[in-house]
């Protein structure tokens, strides 16, 4: 038996490889699928099932790529129907992987198809649960992001989940493995570990939602408490895996267009094309195109492509390290954004060596701004972390303008007085700078390091807070 979970840290997504005998099953795989094909001809085995957990709403799976390529049958539990060729499987049903067995575990509740893979070894004995997004570590899937489709409530699907987990989940042994889809910073849940494999017995100690005295009205109060607005873009990856997706092939065929400086501006005006700068942040301060977005590739890119930009049907042209560019339009497609349209040739170097109009961002140190604030300089400070980590600590007297939430902020911010921005690491606030030069407010300056270096600079303070005292 060889179980192999292939983690994607910018997705926060676990997939998995399981082969027996050679043959092989993949699970919630990504989109580009030449990875576990070569992992199959490298043991000399044959791919023969494709498992889907449920429908994803936070990446777009390599499912049908992966079909279309071994003719490995697609396989889904109760409630998916899909509008392509795939197999329906019933709750309890069992699929033969070599000497293996998998048995199909009917778990609803995240969403009405999400189903739960148990494996069974050679001997029968339950070795390993695959639990898509129903179990994580630390936390279970969020529950309000099939209201729409199902006509259900989040209260409803939460009372749904605790029954899955409590007559499907929590009777099976202590020492079972669990192999969950995502791990701590994924939206798809709350409260997830930073492991990414454990032990169910472990998880029935520590994870709140499995405490065995809760009651289905606790459980639905604590699951529901504390969730944060979907990314926008959910359910359009949900939309793609259950309707269909280009080949990616055809998606980076596109996307790797070279364009001269003329021809990418032309392309830019023409199009309404989001001009989509991948570069370090301190690159894109220095120098990037007027009316371009900083999403660096080195950060949370993926999702904050798709929290922010939203729209997966968005024209993209890209700005970024020729070594990188077909990786962006590949992490880009990760998340249904299919739609790049070209690269800069030559990068930003070529913009500025044709002459061409650029803007800065202006950028100081930490330690530049202990001394302003020394200096007696009432500047006002605006910080993009998420709520819990403003709540946990911040500056005295700052203003809080999520970056998730950027847009509903806009009116807040001075349109002729200078202000300062950061983040927790000066990742998250050059975003911001970028989206904010965007909208004609140019009167920033962002703060290197953020938070971390504020706080190693000795400034002062909010005392800190425990996030988990908040709730």
């Amino acid at each position: 038996m060889k179980i192999e979970q292939i983690y994607t840290g910018c997705l926060s997504q676990g997939a998995y490889y399981i082969e027996s005998q050679g043959e092989v099953a993949i699970i919630d795989p990504l989109r580009e699928v030449q990875p576990y094909i070569d992992k199959a001809e490298a043991s000399g085995a044959k791919i023969k099932y494709i498992f889907e957990t449920h429908f994803h709403a936070d990446f777009v799976s390599g499912h049908l790529t992966l079909s279309e390529i071994t003719g490995a049958p697609i396989i889904f539990g109760p409630n998916a129907n899909p509008d392509f060729e795939s197999t329906t499987a019933t709750d309890g049903q069992e699929f033969k992987l070599g000497a293996l067995t998998f048995v199909v575990l009917h778990t609803p509740g995240h969403t009405m198809e999400s189903t739960t893979y148990l494996l069974r070894d050679k001997n029968g004995k339950d070795h390993a649960l695959f639990t898509g997004d129903t179990l994580f570590l630390g936390d279970v899937g969020r529950p309000d992001l099939a209201q729409k489709a199902a006509d259900m409530t989040q209260e409803d699907l939460a009372g749904i989940l605790y029954d899955s987990l409590r007559t499907k989940i929590m009777p099976l042994a202590d020492d079972i493995t669990v192999y969950p889809a995502h791990g701590a910073g994924s939206a798809c849940g709350k409260n997830m570990m930073k492991e990414t494999v454990d032990t169910l017995g472990n998880q029935k100690e520590m994870n709140y939602a499995l405490r065995s005295d809760m009651t289905k009205e606790e459980f639905v109060e604590e699951v529901t408490d504390g969730l944060l607005p979907p990314p926008a873009y959910f359910p359009m990856n949900v939309k793609m895996n259950k309707e269909g997706y280009k080949n990616i092939e055809e998606v980076l065929e596109r996307g790797n267009s070279a364009l001269n400086p003329t021809a990418f501006e032309a392309a830019a005006n023409e199009t309404g094309a989001v001009i989509l700068d991948v570069r370090k942040a301190q690159d894109f301060a220095k120098g990037h195109i007027p009316g371009s977005i900083f999403i660096g590739i080195d950060g949370g890119f993926a999702p904050w492509v798709g929290d922010l930009i939203k729209d997966v049907e968005q024209p993209i042209l890209l700005i970024a390290d020729h070594d990188r560019i077909e990786e962006t339009i590949t992490r880009l497609s990760r998340v249904g954004f299919d739609h790049t349209l070209g690269y800069l040739e030559g990068g930003f170097e070529a913009w500025k060596k044709a002459s061409k109009e650029y803007d800065t961002v202006t950028s100081i140190s930490a330690q530049d701004f202990k001394k302003a604030q020394e200096d007696g300089k009432d500047i006002p400070v605006f910080d993009v972390r998420k709520p819990g980590e403003f709540e946990a600590e911040h500056l005295p007297n700052v203003h809080h303008t999520s970056l998730s939430d950027l847009n509903d902020h806009m009116a807040e911010y001075p349109e002729k007085e200078t202000f300062y921005v950061h983040c927790a690491g000066g990742y998250r606030s050059m975003i911001a700078s970028s989206i904010l030069k965007n909208r004609g407010i140019h009167n920033l300056i962002d703060i290197q390091g953020g938070f971390k270096a504020i706080k190693e600079a000795g400034i002062e303070t909010t005392n800190y807070v425990c996030p988990s005292t908040l709730k």
